[in-house]
């Protein structure tokens, strides 16, 4: 994957950020690879039309090798469908629909083709193996967005937000990634990127001219400036939490020791019977992780092995990583079987949870109603039967009360989701916090400057006018292939 992405080799990118000229179709892609590559645009399996996207110099010269129109003659006219067939020497591979998109004008800023056949596999493997023959190269991971960041097409954390779209799981997932691709991060970011680089100005035209009588802002008056980016950044910071919530979802761990009904309340709660249900304790081995949509947000819900004292090395294999998901849960669905009294099991997986994001869950409310222990007194909790169904609007009420809690008012404001943009704004908030220091403490201003580029440095990690190549082959080889 990287070895593949380390071809391109990262040529250099621009030094600050896209303006809006430079987003003119007109004008010429400011980097371009000398390779044209290939894939699927579309996901694999059957399917009624599949897409073959190809980018690079050559892109028209290998459409032209394959397709014939069915009223000739080539060249293409950019941007304009054209219907005809893809041939090998045998004759007629298939009847598609092409279409030519001449740089700078498209998604890449370079020439791209896409070929539009009917989706079986056998016809886009066979499609794809005709343009590799023809001179392109199989696309790496993401390479195609790469290769619109790379031109200038779109900044860093606009292409974060295609592979955001794609793996939106609900509306609120879509939106947030929507408008992140629109480029409202990337504004907000450069309007104080701004700010940042006219406060350094004055700090270096300072110490350029400290010996001569000119006039400068005293340090009220930059520290000022410095408390207001602050201000803003720390609040758009803040909104990760409901961000990372809005778009990945709520994770939800059902935990208990075996044989109590965690199975069976994930597939009440799912409306079908994703996890085998048996009254044998230890069924389940190995966590099962679905996904639902409850009250528009996306919720991840996390089955696991029964937790309880054992020597069998698979049966504690799946123990580990039931205990492994704990910290990274937002709630716990904590399970006890409330028709028999708890054991040291129950109080073994009690020990382990944070009372705060755990529901004390009482099933089997059907069968009977056994004393509860004291440490029960410590959770929230719900009675339900995850058999009959019983309860289940109590356990879903709980988990719409904690959505909404977590949710706030972010609807109508910008949200971090990504947590490589939570970090960089810590760091540069810490940058930020160090000039104040320095300022208050009347250090020099070459300390001040310093501190000030290393927050600018930050925020340029967010929409890659300041981010290390080994970071880019990282974000971008998480797209699947074709985008």
């Amino acid at each position: 994957m990287g070895a593949q992405l380390s071809r391109l080799q990262f040529p250099q990118r621009r030094s600050g950020p896209v303006q809006e000229s430079q987003r003119r179709p007109q004008q010429e892609a400011r980097v371009r690879t000398d390779t044209t590559i290939v894939a699927p645009a579309t996901p694999a399996g059957e399917g009624g039309l599949a897409v073959i996207r190809l980018s690079g110099p050559d892109a028209e010269k290998v459409l032209c090798q394959l397709f014939r129109p069915a009223h000739p003659p080539c060249p293409f006219e950019s941007h304009r469908f054209y219907y005809g067939h893809i041939v090998d020497k045998a004759g007629m591979v298939d009847e598609v629909m092409a279409v030519l998109m001449r740089a700078p004008a498209s998604f890449t800023r370079e020439d791209v083709a896409e070929i539009h056949c009917h989706g079986g596999p056998v016809i886009v493997r066979r499609i794809v193996d005709l343009c590799l023959s023809a001179g392109a190269v199989m696309a790496a991971p993401g390479e195609f967005t790469l290769r619109a960041f790379l031109n200038g097409r779109i900044d860093l954390a606009q292409a974060e937000a295609v592979a955001g779209l794609i793996h939106a799981r609900s509306e609120s997932a879509r939106r947030i990634a929507l408008d992140q691709l629109n480029g409202e991060l990337s504004q907000r970011l450069r309007a104080q990127r701004s700010c940042l680089v006219e406060l350094l100005a004055h700090i270096e035209t300072h110490i350029d001219f400290v010996e001569e009588d000119i006039e400068f802002p005293d340090a009220d008056i930059w520290l000022q400036r410095i408390a207001d980016l602050q201000s803003e950044l720390a609040g758009l910071r803040s909104s990760y939490s409901t961000g990372r919530l809005l778009h990945d979802g709520l994770r939800v761990l059902i935990l208990g020791k075996p044989n109590v009904g965690k199975s069976s309340l994930l597939n009440s709660l799912l409306g079908q019977a994703r996890a085998i249900v048996s009254d044998i304790p230890g069924t389940t081995r190995d966590t099962i992780e679905e996904h639902l949509v409850f009250h528009g947000l996306p919720v991840q819900l996390i089955d696991t092995a029964g937790i309880r004292q054992t020597d069998d090395a698979i049966e504690l294999a799946g123990i580990e990583r039931a205990r492994a998901k704990i910290d990274s849960a937002d709630l716990i669905f904590f399970i006890i079987d409330g028709s028999r009294p708890c054991d040291a099991d129950d109080q073994l997986v009690a020990d382990m949870v944070p009372e705060a994001r755990t529901l004390l869950v009482v099933n089997k409310n059907d069968l009977g109603s056994a004393p509860l222990p004291l440490w029960a007194d410590r959770f929230r909790r719900v009675t339900i039967s995850a058999r009959l169904g019983t309860g289940l609007d109590d356990l879903q009420a709980s988990l719409a009360g904690l959505l909404a809690n977590n949710q706030g008012d972010s609807g109508e404001n910008l949200v971090l989701y990504e947590r490589r943009h939570f970090d960089a704004l810590g760091r540069s908030l810490d940058s930020l916090g160090r000039a104040v220091q320095g300022l208050k403490q009347g250090l020099s201003p070459e300390f001040i400057a310093l501190d000030i580029r290393g927050a600018l440095d930050a925020l340029g990690e967010v929409t890659g006018e300041a981010t290390p190549d080994e970071v880019l082959e990282q974000i971008f080889s998480q797209f699947c292939i074709g985008k």
